[in-house]
């Protein structure tokens, strides 16, 4: 069942004023939860409310610890011979078999800037790529440990996309970020690379919870980059937009309908 939504007067009720009410509608961009209301006001008393709610939220300091840049992983995974890029192609043609509608409402450019938010992660075991192409069987992800990292996260991006610094973003699931940067690219396609320190299947479709993909104009990049200081959170670049092609680290994936139409 989907939580309630607070409106003005149910907010007005619970002792909450129009303009810190106003403010949190301006950072989900919808009528909110009591959850989300209590979540952001919360936050906001612990921090001082010598600013504004949305000014606070756009510069607030990240006050959990955090993570390693570079998860560890599981041991096991060292046991998985790691697949060559060209490898990867088939295991992106096996996770992108259904249809994967592009419900964006947004346009996009080619050379529009990608990044990835969060920490690096060698986690792979819990995924669709483990079960499907390496036959693992493994509990689900447990994400309870990432709730706080992630609820924080998705906060501060939305605030970064009210103040029209970032375009849009989403959260790596299904399919990790091969299939998560097609859903938000389609019709484009992307040219990324990885990092070096990461296994290639790890970073491409590892499903592990708190990272998230965002697409920014090269005009705000550096403000951008700014606030993500701030706020503590770790990024890294990951490439452009292109014209309707995938590119990994430089090997040619092919055309982006290769995967977001279902083969006959």
């Amino acid at each position: 069942m989907a939580e309630q939504q607070i409106d003005y007067e149910q907010a007005e009720a619970l002792g909450i004023s129009h303009e810190a009410y106003d403010e949190v509608l301006d950072i989900v961009g919808r009528i909110p939860t009591m959850e989300e209301l209590s979540t952001l006001l919360a936050m906001w008393e612990s921090n001082g409310r010598q600013q504004s709610l949305y000014g606070w939220l756009r510069g607030q300091r990240h006050t959990v610890e955090r993570d390693e840049y570079l998860y560890s992983g599981n041991a096991d995974h060292k046991a998985i011979k790691e697949p060559k890029v060209k490898e990867c192609v088939e295991i992106a043609h096996n996770l992108c078999k259904k249809l994967i509608p592009n419900t964006s409402h947004y346009t996009l450019n080619t050379g529009t800037l990608l990044y990835m938010v969060g920490n690096v992660s060698t986690e792979f075991a819990d995924s669709e790529y483990a079960r499907q192409c390496l036959h693992l069987v493994g509990e689900p992800m447990a994400t309870g440990g990432h709730d706080e990292d992630c609820q924080y996260i998705e906060l501060i991006l939305s605030a970064l996309q009210s103040g029209k610094l970032i375009q849009t973003s989403g959260a790596i699931g299904a399919g990790g970020l091969f299939r998560s940067a097609l859903r938000l690219t389609a019709p484009l396609g992307y040219d990324i690379l990885t990092p070096r320190e990461v296994r290639l299947d790890s970073f491409l479709f590892g499903e592990e919870p708190g990272r998230y993909i965002v697409v920014l104009s090269e005009s705000t990049d550096d403000q951008f980059l700014l606030k993500l200081g701030e706020a503590r959170l770790n990024c890294c670049f990951l490439g452009r937009t292109t014209k309707n092609r995938i590119m990994v680290d430089g090997y040619d994936f092919g055309p982006v309908t290769d995967y977001t139409t279902i083969s006959k």
